[in-house]
């Protein structure tokens, strides 16, 4: 018998934004963010479910330091809602930057989730949107299928997968985070150790893709 994790039917691998713009040369690069294609399109062999995401943002997005006078990207501003930092222009709608990585080779993939489309919003999550009231209806289709389980991938750990994650779990859902299969930005503040306190508070697994037993 396999000393790994087994992967079953009612799990889904999301695949969180591998998009032009989060690799290298791209308006918000994460640190090499292209190392997860390989490895994202070994593990989605073994998933019989697989969704990826994709930041969709128009132009003049709340999101960017442009569209604030005086603001710089990675300075953080007050909402309703929360902090939010301000990042360089990225993913824009219908650029080269928004378009999934040419390298990723996921075929089969059954849905394509886009967020952060609405101008005055930011989405992290592929669940709910930051006010964490507005949903994407993400939840719902899980149910609707049967999935249980999420495993997650892609970029960046310490943002859109972590937040992802953490609303898996709030949901109802078990989250594990697949971290060699993801890369983070790791702000000034500490996002990647904020990031996997988090996890461990919410018992949010954190495994290797080693850690699996894939379909060989």
């Amino acid at each position: 018998m396999p000393d790994g994790l087994e992967i079953h039917e009612s799990d889904a691998l999301l695949i969180t934004d591998v998009q032009n713009d989060f690799c290298p040369g791209g308006g918000l690069a994460v640190p090499d963010g292209h190392e997860v294609v390989p490895i994202i399109n070994r593990l989605a062999t073994s998933f019989r479910t697989v969704i990826l995401t994709q930041d969709w943002h128009p132009l003049g997005h709340l999101s960017f330091a442009s569209s604030h006078s005086s603001k710089m990207p990675f300075d953080t501003i007050t909402l309703e809602h929360g902090e939010q930092i301000l990042w360089p222009d990225h993913c824009v709608q219908d650029t080269p930057g928004a378009e999934l990585y040419s390298g990723l080779k996921v075929p089969h993939a059954q849905l394509i989730l886009r967020k952060g489309y609405h101008r005055d919003i930011d989405s992290y999550s592929a669940f709910l949107e930051n006010d964490q009231i507005t949903p994407t209806g993400l939840a719902g289709y899980l149910r609707e299928r049967g999935l249980t389980r999420v495993l997650l991938a892609g970029l960046a750990l310490d943002f859109c997968v972590r937040y992802s994650a953490e609303d898996a779990c709030r949901c109802g859902f078990k989250a594990i985070v697949i971290e060699d299969a993801c890369r983070a930005i790791d702000t000034d503040d500490g996002s990647l150790g904020a990031a996997r306190q988090s996890f461990a508070e919410l018992a949010i697994m954190s495994i290797k893709s080693t850690e699996l037993n894939l379909i060989a």
